[in-house]
């Protein structure tokens, strides 16, 4: 068995979900997305037991292009992100009534197959189109199913469809000229390529184009918000949770490893952008009103630690924002659905007209402080683990940017505990806050689950990806 098969299933699984019927559509979508999560497992399983389960055939013979996967531990890591919250997503969103329910179950499966191409992908060309196929779906559910003004939502959604699209045109650009010096897209070839200065920085920059504006980096985040807002929390979800970690990704596989002295010339650059973006958004996330835009631009302030630990350029950073982006992965999607909880009962998502939701559902109060506290990352929580590692590698480049970058901590604690008093303490909200469902109690403890399974046991996850960052960072050394 190879990992040909985990796409093979999400994708007829998107199939079997539109085909459905609306009624069905929500249990076919789980059954599947359940499913992917346990053959990602098994896969997983036949590696550690020394099976290759990589794939390489010829596709097209001119240009020379192969459809090439490769599991390796760092891949296979993002792949049980993404196979893990695709049912965990799939599950919050039953508590809605979807229009045309099948459409967008399937679309949330087929952008689960599109980023686990991504991740696995080991040929430019696959890789780019995977990388764009992602786009097509998330489009789609946040124009279609999203909330507030038609019109306001059309334009944060194209917005967001033309940045992202036209940061990966350059990334095309870059993959043409790659061709061009290898004779081959493989990732192996392209990892032999002995390019100058000059074309390294052509290069880096092009592909950080398109990694900016996915992750987002300060100054391309101007789409964020209000796409975050904007579209409807499984969107969000996908978005927040897997989707902007294919860039995190893509830095670590595809730009540093290609372009190493870029790196290292621009890295005072780069950590100043990622460390901008975490004091950036912890600041905007003060202000915020609204309970989703607040999420949104606390997201942005961790992702831009989480890019920071990647430019460092040293093992302890790499490992820190590998963990950080599966901790940050569980933990914002655990806080979306935990906004979408209170929008249910409320029918807002004005921080002002809420309160007093602890002296009627002590039990969501309680999983709710706890995604709030690890979200600050207290110690024994998943997100400690990663951004102490971060913090840890940043020293070592510069005493300066863990201090700054520490912000993430003071400022975060600040907001998310003011947020929590605002939200659910002080002065009860006139209507009634019902108790949680089953699948939304569901939900949120497997979410707290592994984000203190991991907080006090990172050491499977660090043992799988460890021997990839130490191959990814002697080519960068080489």
């Amino acid at each position: 068995m190879d990992v040909t098969y985990i796409l093979i299933l999400l994708f007829a699984g998107a199939l079997a979900t539109y085909f459905s019927g609306d009624k069905l559509a929500s249990k076919v979508a789980l059954l599947f997305g359940v499913a992917s999560f346990g053959l990602s497992v098994y896969l997983l399983q036949l590696f550690q037991a020394g099976d290759n389960i990589d794939v390489i055939a010829s596709w097209i013979t001119r240009p020379n292009i192969y459809f090439a996967l490769k599991a390796d531990g760092l891949s296979l890591a993002m792949l049980l992100l993404t196979t893990a919250l695709t049912p965990i997503i799939i599950l919050s969103g039953l508590g809605n009534d979807f229009k045309n329910a099948k459409a967008i179950y399937a679309l949330i499966l087929f952008m689960s197959f599109a980023m686990v191409g991504t991740f696995l992908a080991s040929d430019g060309l696959l890789y780019y189109i995977f990388w764009e196929l992602s786009l097509i779906p998330i489009y789609f559910i946040a124009l279609l199913w999203g909330n507030g003004d038609a019109e306001e939502r059309k334009k944060a959604v194209v917005k967001f469809f033309i940045y992202t699209f036209a940061g990966s045109l350059f990334m095309l650009v870059a993959f043409v000229y790659l061709y061009g010096q290898a004779g081959s897209l493989l990732l192996s070839d392209l990892y032999r390529l002995q390019l100058s200065d000059k074309e390294q920085c052509w290069i880096f920059g092009a592909f950080f184009l398109a990694y900016a504006i996915k992750i987002p980096l300060i100054p391309f985040h101007t789409w964020q918000a209000k796409v975050y807002q904007k579209a409807p929390t499984v969107g969000t979800m996908l978005l927040s949770g897997i989707m902007l970690k294919m860039g995190l990704y893509s830095v670590i596989r595809w730009q540093l490893p290609i372009a190493p002295h870029a790196a290292k010339q621009y890295m005072p650059v780069l950590l100043g952008l990622g460390i901008a973006g975490v004091i950036y958004g912890s600041i905007v996330a003060l202000r915020q009103k609204d309970l989703k835009k607040l999420l949104a631009y606390s997201s942005l302030a961790h992702v831009g630690l989480i890019a920071a630990g990647c430019y460092t350029l040293t093992m302890d950073g790499l490992r820190g924002a590998v963990l950080q982006m599966i901790a940050h992965g569980f933990v914002v999607v655990g806080l979306f659905f935990a906004a979408e909880i209170i929008f249910r009962r409320y029918e807002t998502r004005m921080i002002a007209d809420m309160g007093g939701i602890r002296s009627q559902t002590p039990k969501f109060t309680s999983m709710f402080m706890i995604l709030v506290l690890a979200s600050v990352a207290l110690p024994s929580t998943f997100n400690f683990v990663g951004e102490f590692m971060v913090l840890f590698s940043l020293a070592h480049v510069n005493v300066v940017w863990p201090i700054l970058g520490g912000t993430t901590i003071i400022l975060g604690a600040y907001y998310m505990l003011r947020m929590f008093q605002h939200v659910m303490l002080g002065e009860t909200n006139a209507k009634v806050f019902k108790d949680v469902s089953f699948n939304e109690g569901l939900v949120m403890v497997l979410i707290v689950a592994v984000l203190f399974f991991f907080g006090l046991y990172p050491k499977p996850i660090t043992d799988l990806i460890t021997p990839s960052l130490e191959a990814i960072l002697a080519q960068i050394n080489r």
